[in-house]
């Protein structure tokens, strides 16, 4: 049996692109592990330590043997019909397959007899030498590559300065050690050896010689100040940041995407404080940590109200005695940045939002749409109409007036150096321009929730914008064709769709969804497409994944969602109450019934409109199953009808007796016409009366 050994591997290239890092790293590691244990190099105990720094690729894999053991393998040849003769020998057939898989005649004697479909097949029993690491590595480390999440190759030519690689950075050393060995596999135009390099200004060796696998980490990081483990490296810029942050009195802003980026950029992270002018906090605080977090990839200091102060940390690549260069550095650059921002707010703040919006109508929103002024005089009939419905004629006229000016801030300055301010500056200049906090706060919230987890509109203004935005724009392009497909989705509808469920069903608005997706086709002009089905199916689909990320089953949703519920602001007491229901010992067997009643009135050409006829009642488990309805159905409806959906099932509970006495008992399909219809009728009210929370035939096992 080989010996295993633990076997690092790196690649050593020039600055990776920082926001693929994490991926690339990640991406390189499994490959080589999967490519590995694949090939019977790598088992199940082999545990992979990852490395990403801007410079390299790394992984450390546990447990990897020299040479794979040998592996049985039956090979199937042919029909026994074609391979052996009347007498048993073997056919010429038989012969060239031995030939072709390594074997002779003299294989013939040991071939064995399986069946294989309906016939017998001969197969060769034979034992496959296990690869060996260089070539087992090898074409773990080709395949690793190959499927590595590039954002952007490029080009470059070799040392040899005729032949050219494609890769995603120029690569220029490759390391390959199993224990202190090297392993000599080669890519891109490297051969493995034991050396890489540190820091490229702070490594106290240069190059690094690995001493083995297992001292890849250390040696980076004691001879070439490299801290290589991502992970490791992040850890020590969080715990620097919150250091220094303490110092100060106050807090870093926190940002897991900046945190990532930032973790990146550096393979030997130092963290200082800088300050810029108190003036510039007269600038909206979202302008300034845009422009520090996205721009320079520094950290705002928050202090213990949350508010910015003038403060603010760097992670820096070196480490000299003295920082102040860096820190006046840095200081510096940041400066003019800050200066513009300042520039752009007092520039905007001197033309009002209402004096933009006829400018809108100037702005192409989308070629087969219109501009960006006729949209909003669509979504400004949506709103006025939602706001009526929500909050009667006041609030129609607040929302109407938040819409009118709600895409205005496109055209400031601000929001077109950073769009992701757009809403967010609008608020401020509204407030500037002296307008009520609810149309502001309106104008900020249309666009939310923005993504997953955000928060919603703060008001009913807002809510009311928010939603004939989203719908105008599932409505707008769904009308044209552009409707999501695969992972494709790049107007981002199933957002809005999303934002649209977790408005009505989270703020639980009284809102029909089937009256709010006509309304927001009415608001496009004639010949536009009509989809709205389509928008429904869609909305109700995203609706049936949202509820089971709320921590329902599939089973409870699709019993709810398959009633197809105008108003989805009871979705969540209606899932409740069939929770409950569904822990009631009555619940199997009345869902089982539901179930039988639902498919005795499908198959039925004859279900009466009208209710039984009591004379007609020919058995008493018929009678008692009228009376037991009659007693139970009003209580189940006043119950549905305040909003208590529990109540309403429950008192369903009562129909189990009765319900199996039934079925025990009356032939629902008797050969007496008006005895069946009247049989029919009474379990259609019986269905009518359990269905109304839910189907309930969907909680059937």
């Amino acid at each position: 049996m080989s010996t295993t050994k633990n076997l690092l591997v790196e690649l050593f290239v020039e600055e990776l692109p920082p926001k693929a890092l994490k991926k690339l790293g990640e991406s390189f590691g499994a490959g080589l592990l999967a490519g590995l244990r694949a090939q019977g190099l790598a088992n199940a105990h082999s545990a992979l330590n990852v490395f990403a720094s801007p410079r390299r690729l790394g992984a450390h894999i546990s447990h990897v043997a020299a040479v794979a053991a040998d592996k049985a393998v039956s090979v199937k040849l042919m029909p026994v019909s074609v391979g052996l003769d009347a007498a048993g020998a073997p056919t010429p057939a038989l012969l060239k397959k031995l030939a072709a898989v390594g074997a002779d005649a003299s294989a013939v004697p040991m071939l064995k007899r399986q069946p294989d479909g309906k016939n017998e097949a001969l197969f060769l029993d034979s034992l496959v030498a296990g690869a060996t690491l260089t070539a087992g590595l090898q074409v773990a480390l080709d395949e690793a590559l190959s499927k590595l999440p590039i954002p952007k190759l490029m080009q470059y030519q070799l040392a040899d300065g005729w032949s050219s690689v494609n890769f995603v950075r120029p690569a220029h050393g490759l390391v390959a050690l199993h224990g202190a060995d090297v392993v000599p596999v080669g890519t891109l135009g490297l051969q493995a050896g034991r050396q890489t390099r540190g820091h490229r200004f702070e490594a106290a060796m240069d190059p690094v010689m690995l001493q083995d696998a297992d001292h890849y980490e250390r040696q980076l990081a004691e001879q070439g100040s490299v801290i290589a483990g991502f992970g490791a490296r992040r850890a020590e810029i969080q715990r620097q940041l919150a250091v220094a942050a303490a110092a100060e009195g106050l807090t870093p802003i926190d940002d897991d995407a900046l945190l990532d980026e930032v973790t990146a950029l550096v393979e030997r992270p130092n963290v200082l404080v800088c300050r810029f002018e108190d003036e510039f906090l007269a600038v909206p605080p979202e302008c300034l940590i845009l422009t520090m977090k996205a721009n320079q990839k520094y950290f705002p200091l928050l202090d213990a109200d949350g508010r910015l102060t003038s403060r603010f940390l760097i992670v820096s690549n070196i480490t000299p005695d003295d920082p102040s260069a860096v820190i006046q550095g840095n200081e510096r650059v940041v400066r003019p940045r800050l200066a513009d921002a300042k520039f752009f707010f007092d520039q905007d703040r001197k033309r009002s939002l209402a004096a933009r919006v006829p400018g809108l109508s100037k702005v192409v929103y989308h070629g087969k749409l219109g501009t960006q002024g006729e949209r909003m005089a669509r979504v400004r009939t949506l709103a006025r109409a939602i706001g009526e419905q929500l909050g009667g004629l006041a609030l129609a006229d607040m929302a109407d007036e938040a819409a009118t000016l709600a895409k205005a801030d496109l055209l400031t300055d601000m929001v077109g150096e950073f769009p992701e301010l757009q809403g967010i500056m609008g608020a401020y200049y509204a407030r500037h321009d002296g307008l009520r906090d609810a149309i502001a706060d309106a104008i900020e919230d249309h666009y939310k929730p923005r993504f997953a987890g955000d928060t919603l509109p703060r008001h009913e203004v807002g809510l009311a914008v928010a939603l004939a935005d989203k719908l105008e724009t599932l409505a707008g392009l769904f009308g044209i064709g552009q409707i999501p497909s695969g992972d494709k989705d790049p107007f981002a509808l199933r957002r809005h769709a999303l934002g649209v469920i977790r408005m009505l069903v989270e703020r639980d608005l009284p809102l029909s969804v089937p009256a709010l997706v006509a309304s927001a086709f009415a608001a496009f002009p004639q010949g536009h497409g009509q989809a709205q089905a389509e928008v429904q199916h869609f909305v109700f689909e995203r609706l049936t994944g949202y509820l089971r990320e709320t921590g329902y089953s599939s089973q409870e949703v699709e019993a709810v969602v398959a009633l197809r519920p105008e108003r989805w602001g009871e979705i969540p007491k209606r899932l409740a109450a069939v929770r409950a229901f569904a822990a009631l010992p009555e619940a199997a067997p009345l869902a089982a019934a539901n179930k039988r009643v639902g498919n005795i009135l499908r198959k039925s050409d004859e279900v009466p409109t009208a209710g039984p006829d009591a004379t007609l009642y020919a058995e008493p488990a018929e009678r008692a199953l009228a009376d037991a309805l009659q007693a139970v159905a009003p209580l189940a409806d006043a119950a549905f009808a305040r909003g208590d959906h529990t109540a309403s099932l429950q008192a369903l509970a009562a129909l189990k007796a009765p319900v199996d006495a039934y079925f025990d008992a009356v032939m629902v399909n008797a050969e007496d016409p008006a005895l069946r219809r009247n049989r029919l009728a009474l379990l259609a009210g019986l269905h009518t009366a359990m269905n109304r929370v839910a189907d309930l035939s969907l909680l059937a096992t």
